[in-house]
């Protein structure tokens, strides 16, 4: 049997904290989950991070990133006028097939306002870095025309509602949308 490095195990807790945090939020995702989920023991879970919120804030981090490197693989030479239609589809396609993704990001909102609605407002100042980040990468990606970059984000961010509410593609709530876009 191969070991896996620590770089490897950590990513392996990462994939796990996706799947685990997307299903049962922050506060309802355990850290002995996580470390079944991968076959390791809490103890060893927390020689990798120092504590959930860390693992959280990891799995939020691929979760941007897995966006990121989707719409840069979409616009890959892609000309200008394509570059929304480009970047669109590849996130249509990304969250019909990686639900995680999807769910990880209405959870990622979800632990942000809930944390600051207890009165603690250090816990989202790195996820809201990691949302600057990705509106940075959008804006760049659309020539740097913040009307179209907060147009492409609140429709994405339409979508991803409507998707994680359950509306069926043919439902009323979806009309206006072209029919490609809805879920």
């Amino acid at each position: 049997m191969v070991r896996m490095s620590a770089e490897e195990r950590r990513e392996s807790v990462v994939r796990a904290a996706v799947a685990e945090f997307a299903r049962g939020g922050y506060h309802g995702t355990s850290t002995e989950a996580i470390a079944r989920r991968v076959g390791v023991s809490q103890p060893y879970l927390f020689r990798l991070f120092p504590g959930k919120q860390a693992i959280f804030l990891a799995a939020v981090d691929a979760c941007l990133e897995k966006i990121m490197r989707t719409f840069e693989e979409a616009t890959d030479g892609v000309p200008p006028e394509g570059v929304v239609k480009a970047m669109g589809l590849a996130y249509e396609d990304l969250i019909a097939r990686d639900k995680e993704t999807l769910l990880m990001l209405m959870q990622m909102c979800v632990a942000v306002a809930s944390a600051e609605a207890a009165g603690d407002a250090e816990f989202g100042r790195p996820i809201r870095a990691g949302w600057e980040r990705l509106t940075d990468r959008v804006r760049l990606a659309l020539g740097g025309d913040p009307e179209q970059t907060a147009r492409f984000m609140a429709h994405g961010m339409l979508i991803n509602s409507l998707v994680s509410l359950g509306f069926p593609p043919e439902h009323r709530v979806w009309d206006g949308l072209p029919p490609s876009r809805r879920g």
